[in-house]
């Protein structure tokens, strides 16, 4: 459905805008929230952060963008699902 944004006000446009916003994070958030239930809280997982080598852990809570990975040593560390791999 095309919308021509030349024939809308200043304050239609905000509108607009807020509302194409507003979409899109519920669009990224659905997408991570999907990405997410792939684990398994107590399931083995590594990622691989910059500057170090691999982190493996388990996975010990879902957060509401993260999941929060415990690792052997103690370290715990909040990790988009989508860095995330299954052992």
């Amino acid at each position: 459905m095309p919308v021509d944004i030349d024939c809308l006000s200043e304050e239609e446009l905000v509108d607009l805008n807020n509302r194409v916003v507003e979409r899109l994070r519920f669009i990224r958030q659905a997408r991570a929230h999907h990405t997410m239930l792939q684990f398994r809280v107590g399931e083995l997982v590594y990622f691989e952060p910059d500057g170090r080598g691999r982190v493996q852990g388990v996975i010990v809570r879902y957060n509401k963008k993260t999941v929060t990975v415990l690792t052997p040593d103690g370290q715990q560390w909040r990790v988009s699902p989508g860095y995330l791999r299954k052992i």
